[in-house]
């Protein structure tokens, strides 16, 4: 061969050895990015695998947590609570729930509702035990719907915690403790959230309509869980459930008083004392009670009045009347806030503290006139 040919076959050499190189280069490349491929999928799909996981077990953590929350709860007031059966002289006139939420050397304390109460003369306590003891009423307060009894202190071991209404949120978990329909579901739990905050609900006393202001909640509530215990779910009790409130034919809505409101006035409950309300001298009547206004009063009311408290009656010389106010006055403000009907001028007025001057918006005629009553006397005695 000559040396032409050498050559051609040394370039013919190089060049397959370029090529095979090429290849190889190629394979390697192929695979380590096969190798990288294979972790990113495997360990992402690791990874999913494990956040799945971890969020599935925070779940049942999570809900594991919760059950054994409420249920630490429950028994936290549960031995607490107690079933109230009331009897004038003769018979029973009614029963409810209630709870005990203060102890000292002698006796132990009882909160109920005081429409459970009210008709009675004779108070049996039995505690979830079945024990049964006799009750004396320290004294309750018919606008707030509390009443307190008082027990032998050894009877009583457990205590309830009062919580915190003023904190309470939309969607709170709470539980109820009661006796529904009577005593043989004595210690019946319900549980549901908190539905509404601050609510105003129209109830009826013996003394009239008046306004209250309450916890909403979906928990069941029924007749003979007045006077029970709404509680969070740390098991303090932040509010005292009341089916005076729940209309006819009203379902998942239950209502109770915030403890807070209950807290404000206990030492006066406690000792005895009447609660102070200012009286200022008027009988009121609805705008929508027209025959009463017209035909016992002789009361005409614009047809430009639409909401307020109408003044049926000034009693001489008392604050309405040093105020100048007169019958067929219609009141439609006090201290800024819009009064909408005897209820609520009430809820407004019982706010406020002896000593204290408001100011009055009414309408006389068609004009709206302003004045200031000083509140200087108290509710009368019932």
């Amino acid at each position: 061969m000559d040396k032409k040919g050498i050559n051609e076959k040394i370039k013919e050499y190089k060049k397959n050895i370029d090529v095979d190189r090429f290849k190889v280069v190629i394979l390697v490349a192929t695979f380590f990015l096969g190798c990288i491929f294979m972790y990113i999928v495997i360990n992402v799909s690791e990874k999913g695998a494990v956040t799945k996981k971890v969020i599935n077990e925070n779940i049942k953590t999570t809900t594991l947590e919760e059950t054994s929350d409420l249920k630490l709860a429950i028994n936290n007031v549960y031995e607490s609570t107690v079933y109230i059966e009331v009897s004038d002289n003769y018979n029973q006139v009614a029963s409810g729930s209630g709870f005990i939420y203060k102890k000292d050397d002698k006796y132990a304390y009882i909160l109920t509702n005081y429409h459970v109460i009210e008709d009675g003369t004779i108070f049996k306590v039995t505690f979830t035990d079945k024990q049964e003891v006799e009750a004396t009423l320290v004294n309750g307060d018919e606008y707030y719907d509390i009443a307190v009894l008082k027990v032998d202190a050894s009877s009583v071991e457990k205590v309830a915690t009062l919580g915190n209404s003023s904190n309470l949120e939309l969607g709170d978990s709470v539980f109820t403790i009661g006796a529904p329909l009577g005593k043989e579901y004595m210690g019946t739990i319900t549980k549901g959230i908190i539905s509404g905050i601050n609510r105003q609900v129209s109830v009826s006393l013996k003394s009239g309509s008046y306004l209250m202001e309450v916890i909403q909640t979906d928990a069941s509530i029924n007749s003979g869980n007045s006077g029970g215990p709404i509680c969070n779910i740390k098991g303090e009790v932040i509010g005292i459930t009341s089916s005076k409130l729940i209309g006819s034919g009203v379902e998942g809505m239950g209502f109770a008083i915030p403890i807070d409101s209950v807290v404000s006035i206990i030492d006066s409950i406690e000792s005895g004392e009447k609660i102070e309300r200012p009286y200022i001298g008027v009988q009121l009547l609805d705008l929508t009670n027209t025959f009463a206004l017209q035909y016992y009063h002789n009361i005409r009311i614009s047809d430009d009045v639409t909401f307020g408290a109408v003044l049926s009656y000034i009693e001489e010389d008392k604050p309405a009347d040093k105020a100048n106010l007169k019958i067929g006055d219609v009141v439609i403000e006090l201290d800024g806030e819009k009064v909408m009907d005897v209820s609520h001028f009430k809820y407004l007025l019982y706010k406020h503290k002896i000593g204290d001057k408001i100011k009055i918006k009414y309408y006389r005629g068609n004009k709206i006139e302003e004045t200031t009553v000083e509140l200087t006397e108290t509710i009368k005695s019932e």
